[in-house]
């Protein structure tokens, strides 16, 4: 059965902080691994705090729109999107800012559902273009396999880091 996806509740939010860090503790794995030990502990000291933090400030951003997948009653993924304002550098644009959904639930189309319902979301805002970013290591697969195998086009960019 398919989750229902629906607006995010205030009592939501610390469900959706959970399984977040439940969703992306793989992929800080990977950065420590890409990375070295040194640099990544120089950028993400403490991932867990401030990935908490950044999760929270999305979910409570007036400006993002947040929208739950929902299974028995709670969350089992989100996404968030975001519409730009005339300010930014792609006109007609918008966002998903943060997509997750819990390993419990995962690989059984949640986080393409997500995605989709993320994408509406835009589209009945009058966005014409959507961007998404992910990163290109190991731990990013999957969300490249999901956002690819829903139509987006990589446009692929290097950072590059090091200890000075």
């Amino acid at each position: 059965m398919a989750p229902e996806i629906r607006d995010l509740r205030d009592d939501d939010v610390e469900a959706v902080v959970t399984l977040s860090l439940r969703a992306w503790a793989p992929v800080f794995a990977s950065f420590e691994a890409v990375l070295g030990a040194g640099v990544y502990r120089h950028l993400y000291p403490d991932w867990l705090a401030s990935q908490a933090a950044a999760v929270e400030r999305v979910c409570r951003d007036p400006a993002t729109r947040v929208r739950l997948a929902v299974e028995d009653g709670r969350p089992v993924g989100f996404v968030a999107v975001l519409v730009h304002d005339e300010s930014f550098d792609e006109p007609d644009s918008g966002e998903v800012e943060m997509l997750a959904v819990d390993p419990a639930a995962q690989r059984r189309g949640i986080g393409r559902a997500l995605l989709d319902d993320g994408v509406e979301q835009l589209r009945r805002a009058g966005v014409r273009i959507v961007a998404i970013g992910t990163g290109g290591d190991p731990g990013h697969a999957p969300a490249r396999r999901t956002y690819e195998a829903a139509g987006f086009t990589a446009l692929p960019l290097v950072r590059y880091y090091r200890l000075a």
